[in-house]
């Protein structure tokens, strides 16, 4: 890869796919594996208690392919921080963490975290994963009073919240509305010395706008717009697609 990409890859909807049936495909490892030799950065991950999707094992196959066959590629581990998904941080140990505020009942994540609730469950899960060199990132609603507290807990990054701006897909003035919201969030999370990390609901239509307006994010973590687009194009041509969306260079 001529140019570090900004991409990473949520393969939870491969997941999804695989486990209607008790067969081992597709394969979560060999597609994510597609992915990081077509150019993308990393993979994200969310395992859930009940493993409707990623399962621990797909985890500890993914950082074992990273470790051992794909060095400078990225793990993104996502979940709530509790007992259970604090020990699959500390035995996979991957590139960065994504502390996101579900419900094991949710189907996806919608919200950002509630500061006033859950500061002190943060502060003690980001000092956890600092203390293994994880790197630590925090889910915000796309709300610029956000990245000053998700600064006070302690994390390096956010990721913003971009599902209202990718729901506008058929509203270009909604549209417009919900990302000065993301800007202003990402304009904040600067100010409070933070990097800046997006995720769900973009596609290659709508990242354009996002990456014009906010040319400094680090990372997009893209899981359901990929997978669609993956199942026309193919996971290799997608993620040049979106490497091309995002402004980077790539043959498409």
């Amino acid at each position: 890869m001529k140019t570090p990409s900004r991409l990473s890859v949520n393969v939870n909807a491969v997941a999804v796919l695989r486990n209607r049936r008790d067969v081992p495909w597709p394969s979560v490892t060999h597609l994510a594996a597609l992915a990081l030799n077509a150019g993308a950065k990393g993979i994200t991950v969310h395992p859930r208690p009940d493993e409707r999707h990623i399962r621990r094992t797909d985890v500890e196959d993914i950082s074992k392919m990273l470790r051992e066959e794909l060095h400078g590629k990225e793990l993104c581990l996502e979940g709530y921080p509790d007992e259970r998904f604090m020990e699959l941080v500390e035995q996979t140990r991957p590139t960065q963490v994504l502390f996101v505020p579900d419900d094991p009942s949710q189907q996806t994540s919608d919200h950002g975290w509630d500061f006033s609730e859950n500061m002190d469950l943060l502060k003690e899960a980001i000092s956890t994963a600092k203390s293994w060199g994880v790197r630590t990132s925090l889910f915000v609603d796309p709300e610029p009073s956000q990245p000053a507290l998700a600064a006070e807990a302690g994390a390096e990054r956010i990721e913003i919240y971009t599902g209202p701006y990718g729901a506008c897909h058929s509203d270009k003035e909604a549209e417009k509305i919900e990302l000065e919201k993301v800007v202003a969030t990402a304009e904040a999370a600067r100010a409070a010395g933070l990097l800046v990390n997006a995720g769900h609901d973009l596609t290659v239509e709508n990242l354009p706008a996002l990456i014009e307006r906010v040319p400094y994010i680090s990372e997009v973590s893209i899981g359901h717009g990929f997978t669609a687009d993956a199942l026309e194009h193919g996971f290799t041509q997608s993620v040049r697609r979106f490497r091309h969306a995002l402004g980077e260079p790539t043959e498409l």
